[in-house]
């Protein structure tokens, strides 16, 4: 399985992105995600599993189920939209609250076997260099902590640039 994640508008996605495969699992903005309050109740209450009640309290293990997750964001900043961050914080299950030495950094420890690789667009028509060297250094970080496979960066100014890409 594959996710992609999404601040797109509904229309958008579905003229840069024709023909969606049954095996992507596509999420977006539709009003109803909470954010994460920080009580770490997914590592220490109810393991693996968010104790806010919504669609997105199954990120983690939805995680361990990817081969590849793709994230498509405005970039803010040199980091993700509002939307996105807030998928990600909400992901945390998927990592276990203790820690290894990984790459000579402290990590936490995985809590699945599986290794996605993570794929991330960025668009905007006024990101800057220092922008794009922010966000590089931060999806190589975001990739380190989740143990991917690997990961790829792509910045786009528009979303006709996004048509053709492969997710």
């Amino acid at each position: 399985m594959n996710i992609l994640i999404h601040d797109l508008e509904k229309d958008d996605i579905s003229s840069i992105i024709p023909g969606l495969s049954d095996d992507l699992r596509i999420i977006s903005e539709d009003g109803s995600i909470k954010n994460c309050i920080g009580c770490f109740g997914c590592w220490v209450k109810t393991p693996a599993v968010c104790i806010i009640r919504d669609s997105y309290g199954d990120m983690g293990e939805m995680l361990s189920k990817s081969d590849k997750v793709t994230l498509v964001s405005k970039c803010y900043y040199g980091g993700f939209s509002p939307f996105i961050k807030n998928v990600i914080d909400r992901s945390i299950s998927y990592l276990h609250p203790y820690f290894e030495i990984r790459n000579e950094e402290m990590h936490h420890k995985n809590r699945y076997e599986n290794h996605f690789v993570l794929q991330v667009i960025f668009y905007g028509d006024t990101i800057t260099d220092e922008e794009k060297q922010t966000a590089a250094n931060f999806v190589k970080a975001i990739s380190v902590n989740l143990d991917c496979r690997g990961h790829e960066i792509t910045f786009v100014n528009n979303l006709a640039e996004m048509e053709g890409l492969t997710i």
